[in-house]
């Protein structure tokens, strides 16, 4: 009678591949950036055209139901690093009140804050509540146009089809 080879157990040790898993989580949540929160929210209206906005280097125009104006943008300012000490750079919003006669200096403000940090080309972003005065909307694009601000995009919800 022939005897079969006994076959023998593998184990695994799964240790490092945990140990590698929290070090990737580690490594992503301390290298993401996260976009600091709006101001004040509006409601957007509502448009059947749709076209891709910047990502980064934009100035935000807020306009709310309420006729308030604000201008903001995020820039980049250096931080110490708690752990290493080091200087790290942080997205932070600056934001500023304004109203539609100074709205396009307070652009221009921040466009020269942002060539201090070697940012060249802004895009100026106008978002309005759906409830704003058109009046109020008018007077800060023609204070833009009076500013040589004549480049800027509107932000609008895109309409649902039904299907």
């Amino acid at each position: 009678m022939k005897k079969g080879k006994r076959r023998v157990s593998i184990t695994l040790d799964m240790t490092p591949m945990v140990d590698i898993a929290f070090l990737l989580l580690i490594f992503y949540m301390s290298t993401t950036q996260f976009k600091p929160p709006e101001q004040k929210e509006v409601a957007l209206p509502v448009s059947r055209s749709q076209r891709e906005l910047p990502k980064t280097n934009y100035i935000t125009v807020t306009v709310t139901a309420l006729d308030s104006i604000f201008v903001d943008y995020i820039i980049k300012t250096k931080v110490e690093d708690p752990t290493t000490g080091d200087s790290i750079l942080v997205p932070q919003r600056e934001y500023r009140d304004a109203d539609y006669y100074t709205v396009g200096s307070v652009i221009n403000e921040m466009r020269v804050a942002a060539r201090r940090q070697g940012i060249k080309n802004l895009f100026i972003i106008l978002k309005a509540d759906r409830d704003a005065n058109f009046g109020t909307v008018e007077k800060i694009m023609k204070n833009l146009q009076e500013s040589k601000l004549s480049s800027f995009q509107i932000i609008t919800d895109v309409e649902q089809t039904p299907m």
